[in-house]
């Protein structure tokens, strides 16, 4: 397993080894001592599983209490998904970073507490699995406006046959300037 930080170093981008025939593949997509060797959290609290078809963007969310740590990954599919650094005392407060994962790469993407998270889906389909460090907490759920030009996230919208498909409360999102955030 190779676990290499991004252009912001909280957000880890995890490629385990894959091996595999004409029979199909193996990888090991979790390791708890590989996990904690590189700091990373190695206990869960929930697991999620979401299907999407192309065009769908969901994002960017947070929870402002009981901030979630993510470990994400594509069973099925390709997403870019985008991690937001939203602590305003942070040196890269207000940058992003984003990775391209897909059930042919294998890759996964750790997103930190204190990160807004979404992901786009390029592909026909898309089977999207992630582990949570906190359960979700309705009343401190948040969004934030995937097209916040302050933010200027290449989202790849271009490689869609339209523009992106919304849940209504990620179309009503406000800009990161208006966001309730992390100190």
């Amino acid at each position: 397993m190779n676990i290499t930080a991004l252009a912001i170093p909280e957000v880890k981008l995890i490629t385990p080894r894959k091996f595999g025939d004409d029979r199909g593949f193996f990888l090991e997509s979790y390791n708890a001592r590989a996990f904690a060797d590189a700091g990373l959290p190695i206990e869960w609290q929930q697991d999620n599983h979401s299907r999407s078809v192309k065009g769908v963007l969901r994002g960017l969310h947070y929870q402002l209490q009981n901030p979630q740590g993510k470990l994400v990954r594509v069973a099925r599919g390709r997403v870019l998904d985008v991690a937001v650094d939203i602590r305003r005392s942070s040196p890269s407060f207000g940058r992003w970073v984003s990775a391209e994962l897909s059930d042919e790469n294998g890759a996964m993407l750790y997103v930190p507490p204190g990160f807004a998270h979404g992901f786009v889906v390029l592909s026909d389909l898309a089977d999207f699995c992630y582990k949570c460090t906190t359960l979700w907490h309705q009343a401190s759920d948040r969004s934030l406006s995937y097209a916040d030009p302050a933010l200027a996230i290449d989202w790849r919208l271009d490689e869609l046959d339209g523009p992106p498909q919304l849940a209504a409360k990620d179309a009503a999102a406000p800009l990161l300037a208006d966001a309730e955030t992390f100190q």
